[in-house]
């Protein structure tokens, strides 16, 4: 018997009327291998203490591209955007409409347009000479209604990275409303056609962003479309092993729920961790009419546009983020990733502020040495003559931190086994702010060598920090053990981290 523990102590004990809390121990460590893990989700997390998820924002930047040639317009959107070596291409539905008489008109047949970019900030429309508009060849057209009707209204292509595709096989997408979904496939990203008369799904309302991409982790191919239920815009998913004939996968979960309805899903896998899926949803909502709604900009316009529908004058859609490890459970943050901005920049119109799938590297304006992540919104402005996508930026990995206060916090992780030598961070601290590690035993206890006062007080702003030790010890001896990580932050963000060898 503990000689510690009193004889009217232990009997209120075995009676269950005192509780001693004992660290959680999970019944296998999570293996991280030598991933990088961000705090999208609580995947990793044991206990929070004084410190706190915080979901950041993208910034505004340049406008990349204005949609101001005849074949394009206001209706110009479902853009994707990819790097594919020293080229960054993108693709978008090019449309222009007319809202007349208490009804949109098109003025034109849907188009699939190309751009590319050597930085992926400053865009050019190639003069391809496939297909002819306004009696010329002279476009950057790659797809036309009257020869692929079923893929130009929101053909989403990708680079296909599986082992052994055919050359012709290298760029795939998926496009279709009418009849269903189509796969299509190209050899050079600019000449596509149809890989089989028949869609390759039907089970969907798929007038939205469809989208589908070769998930390396798994070696398999995944779609996400647009379907509804319970009378609600939602997401369903599928996997497929040669990308014509997909199995069951079923609808998107959420946790702690869905924000909404979701037009569009913009999954995709994270390049920097690719076990990681995210999600960059357009955010439907009806908000009816109200004194807030009609103080929005062009009040006028907006009640014209209400007399066909009135959702076309008072639903509203913005941006959300989620995160999931499995493709189909999701954790989804109901704060607004992507906010409409400033009445006066005309965001808070029905059809605005859809974010385009892909997320690709560009250098700062800040310096060139240092590379953020680029996305572009689509910003159409009905009463005008033409749309635009503007780039937004973000810090590498930046979408959720760790957050804590100058007062401090910390986070345990769960048991986890790492492969490596070294502990890397991507965070930031204020000047008088710090964060500081301790490598822990699963049960709790500090591990000698790694303790917290071992360890010296990190502070900076930076993508990559290699942690140093106590008498410059390294991780060695720790690889493939299990153990717990606990941060202490000051003022501080961490936004990823990840063990591996030396430099």
């Amino acid at each position: 018997m503990n000689s510690h523990v009193s004889y009217p102590r232990l009997i209120l004990l075995m009676c269950g009327l005192i509780h001693i809390s004992l660290p959680r121990l999970s019944a296998e460590p999570i293996n991280l291998g030598s991933r990088r893990e961000l705090f999208v989700d609580r995947h990793l997390i044991e206990k929070l203490d004084g410190a706190q998820l915080r979901l950041h924002h993208p910034t505004p930047r340049n406008v990349a591209i204005i949609h101001d040639e005849p074949w394009e317009g206001k209706g110009c959107c479902y853009m994707t955007v990819f790097q594919d070596g020293p080229i960054y291409r993108m693709y978008y539905r090019g449309l222009n409409v007319e809202y007349l008489e208490g009804k949109w008109i098109q003025s034109n047949e849907q188009v699939t347009c190309y751009a590319e970019s050597d930085d992926g900030i400053h865009w050019r429309k190639p003069k391809l000479g496939l297909f002819e508009s306004g009696n010329s060849k002279q476009n950057n057209i790659v797809l036309t209604f009257a020869n692929e009707k079923h893929a130009t209204h929101n053909f989403c292509p990708f680079r296909d990275d599986r082992p052994g595709v055919p050359t012709a096989e290298r760029y795939k997408g998926v496009g279709g409303v009418i009849g269903g979904l189509y796969a299509y496939c190209s050899p050079d990203a600019i000449h596509w056609k149809k890989m089989q008369e028949q869609p390759i799904l039907t089970d969907g309302a798929f007038d939205s962003q469809n989208l589908a991409f070769w998930d390396s982790e798994h070696q398999l191919y995944r779609v996400f479309f647009r379907a509804f239920r319970n009378d609600g815009r939602d997401i369903l998913t599928r996997v497929s092993d040669d990308f014509l004939n997909w199995r069951e996968q079923g609808w998107l979960e959420y946790a702690p729920g869905r924000a909404n309805e979701h037009y569009t899903n913009q999954v995709l896998p994270y390049d920097r961790a690719p076990h990681i899926y995210l999600g960059f949803p357009t955010r439907y909502l009806d908000r009816g009419w109200s004194p807030s709604m009609e103080a929005l900009p062009q009040l006028e316009f907006r009640r014209l546009r209400a007399t066909s529908d009135q959702r076309e004058g008072t639903a509203l859609t913005d941006g959300v983020l989620m995160a999931s490890r499995d493709g189909r459970n999701f954790t989804v943050w109901h704060e607004s990733f992507l906010r409409p901005g400033l009445q006066e920049n005309n965001g808070w119109f029905y059809g605005s502020n859809y974010q385009s799938w892909g997320l690709v590297p560009t250098r700062s304006f800040l310096d060139d040495a240092i590379d953020e992540l680029s996305f572009y919104v689509n910003e159409i402005t009905p009463d005008r003559k033409h749309s635009a996508h503007r780039r937004w930026t973000i810090r590498v990995d930046g979408f959720v931190s760790v957050n804590a206060p100058m007062k401090g916090g910390e986070l345990v992780t769960k048991p986890i086994v790492f492969s490596g030598q070294q502990l890397e961070l991507n965070f930031a601290t204020s000047a008088a702010g710090s964060i500081r590690i301790e490598i822990q035993n699963p049960d709790g206890s500090p591990i000698e060598g790694f303790k917290l006062e071992q360890c010296p007080e990190i502070f900076g702003d930076t993508l990559r920090r290699i942690i140093p030790w106590k008498d410059n010890q390294t991780l060695a001896s720790l690889s493939g053990k299990p153990v717990r990580l606990r941060f202490v932050l000051k003022d501080a963000d961490l936004y990823s981290f990840r063990f591996g060898p030396p430099d």
